[in-house]
């Protein structure tokens, strides 16, 4: 079990492109928790236009294009460009973090028909593709079985296609992925370190949590004007990744902030942090997430405007 250690931390909030994180120093950052948008998931289709052209270019030639051949071309080009653009920000990611330091990112899968397909995208693979080419070592990933997501066949169970009759139905997405990545090996500390001890955890916290399985429900955002744009991350997962991969009085970056769930988690476990967000509309959610902690937010505004 954590110490209970009262520690002044610093904490920014900054509005603004991760994809270039300035106001970061290199080797900085001890541990990354984030959850981007995911590509080819419908809802955050109007992210990636907004954030490079070239995706809404590819877009609307889809939308207008007859040849089947053609329009598979740009759905592929749409799909590599939304996560080139990740990449951008694992890079950034890979930059700020320390020798040894730990990057934890929540990614699902996609299923989606285009151009009369349906179809898989594997986000998950993609995302250790383009890691592991910037120098990422791959650690044993999580799937997160999240409850929540299954969806209803006829108002009963949790099946796609054809109900009943094979062979043309669908196994469902019910698992998120947490990638786990390292910056080179492992992090050094000195001997007998007191802030590394004080953040052991119990034996029954260690087998719960470094198991490949985890049940987790999802959460629902109770703001309805949120609802649509930020996905549910809920409190436990940054809880148990912050307890594994840091020691008291790290600092956390999480450069796809939503709300300020992880902001909030590592204000609570006396973890210094660092959060980059796009969508100015929520400042006040943020605020109103961290008002409970003793604890002084900086909030830097870079965008004039943005609007999903």
């Amino acid at each position: 079990m954590e110490e209970k250690i009262r520690a002044k931390t610093d904490h920014r909030v900054i509005i603004g492109d991760s994809r270039r994180m300035e106001e970061v120093e290199d080797k900085s950052v001890h541990l990354v928790i984030t959850s981007p948008p995911y590509p080819m998931i419908k809802m955050w289709d109007e992210i990636f236009r907004k954030l490079d052209e070239r995706i809404d270019r590819s877009w609307s030639r889809l939308e207008v294009e007859t040849d089947a051949k053609m329009r598979e071309k740009y759905v592929k080009r749409i799909y590599e460009l939304m996560h080139e653009n990740l990449a951008k920000v694992w890079r950034e990611v890979y930059r700020v973090l320390v020798d040894g330091g730990i990057a934890c990112i929540n990614i699902g899968d996609a299923t989606r028909s285009l151009n009369g397909q349906f179809r898989l995208f594997a986000n998950h693979s993609k995302v250790i593709e383009y890691c592991e080419k910037i120098g990422f070592t791959t650690l044993p990933y999580i799937l997160w079985k999240k409850p929540t997501t299954k969806p209803k066949y006829k108002g009963k169970g949790a099946f796609l296609g054809s109900g009943f009759l094979p062979p043309n139905a669908y196994v469902t997405l019910d698992c998120e992925f947490i990638l786990i990545f390292r910056k080179g090996g492992l992090r050094k500390f000195k001997p007998k370190d007191e802030m590394r001890h004080a953040s052991k955890y119990t034996k029954e916290e260690r087998d719960s949590w470094f198991t490949q399985v985890w049940d987790v429900v999802g959460v629902k955002q109770s703001i309805p004007d949120i609802e649509r744009r930020v996905a549910a991350f809920p409190e436990e997962i940054p809880y148990r990744l912050i307890r594994m991969f840091s020691v008291i009085g790290d600092t956390v970056l999480d450069p796809f902030l939503g709300t300020g769930t992880t902001t909030k988690v590592a204000m609570s476990l006396n973890r210094n942090s660092i959060g980059y967000e796009i969508d100015e509309g929520l400042i006040e959610v943020i605020k109103e997430k961290v008002r409970s902690f003793d604890c002084s937010v900086e909030i830097i505004n870079k965008i004039k405007k943005f609007e999903y």
